[in-house]
């Protein structure tokens, strides 16, 4: 529950203003909270004075802002947008776990509906050769077993298998780890699989969103026991590591489609 220290708290109604459940009223000069809320953090965040609290979490988590470190210039962030590429060739090199786990906070910081918190992330890398064998058993199995999946699925895993019994790493494309986000909101899936990847680019890896490997890893029992994600769904798949192709300029692409009213 959200906390307010009332001998820290001027009053001045910030925090009413922008509650989003209208959930904080001003009584005798202070805040106090009505009902229950969805512990977004707005609160805390525009406390002039540091007064809200939520012991539920990591308090010592919360920054203070600044400007020189908390800002971004637009201009680099669409070029850093407009340069990212799917990668295809991956490095034969490990991500250190350093930087595995800032993309973990580049996914959980992410916003998500109702503050439901609901994305769970999953690293595979120290144990991709069980894990490969793992989805490539059950694709077998879909492939090979009648009625598993609709006919033209059912072709389209036969096509990637093929290329596999032809050297062809077409799942996996080498890649040295897989990041799933499991959600039962594809919508907050992607919101954190998008923040996830531009903070990976930022750190010089590549990642590639692998549709296939949603389907083969949620269609195989064995799979999501190994992954943790028996209950939440995989949402979003990415391959990951650092590139071993360099592009020299961005890719063209359509004039966006928008409606100026």
């Amino acid at each position: 529950m959200v906390i307010i220290d009332k001998e820290k708290c001027i009053g001045c109604g910030l925090c009413v203003s922008d509650c989003v459940g209208d959930n904080i009223i001003i009584e005798d000069g202070k805040a106090c909270l009505k009902d229950s809320c969805i512990q977004c953090g707005h609160c805390v965040a525009i406390c002039p004075m540091n007064a809200v609290s939520i012991p539920d979490y990591d308090m010592d988590e919360v920054e203070d802002f600044d400007k020189n470190r908390f800002g971004f210039d637009i201009d680099n962030l669409l070029h850093t947008i407009k340069q990212r590429r799917s990668i295809r060739q991956f490095e034969d090199r490990k991500v250190e776990r350093e930087k595995l786990e800032k993309l973990v906070q580049a996914g959980r910081y992410t916003a998500t509906g109702s503050n439901s918190q609901n994305c769970r992330f999953v690293i595979v890398q120290d144990g991709m050769d069980e894990y490969k064998k793992m989805i490539w058993k059950g694709i077998d199995y879909a492939i090979e077993t009648p009625g598993v999946l609709p006919e033209d699925r059912r072709l389209s895993f036969k096509k990637v298998a093929d290329r596999r019994a032809k050297g062809i790493d077409f799942m996996f494309r080498n890649a040295p780890a897989v990041v799933y986000v499991a959600s039962p909101s594809p919508v907050n899936a992607a919101l954190a699989a998008q923040n996830i990847e531009l903070a990976a680019v930022s750190m010089g890896l590549g990642v590639m969103y692998n549709g296939y490997v949603v389907g083969a890893t949620n269609m195989n029992p064995e799979a999501l026991k190994w992954l943790d994600m028996e209950d939440k769904p995989a949402a979003v798949c990415m391959l990951l590591g650092y590139p071993s192709v360099e592009y020299k300029r961005s890719a063209p692409r359509k004039e966006a489609d928008v409606r100026w009213r």
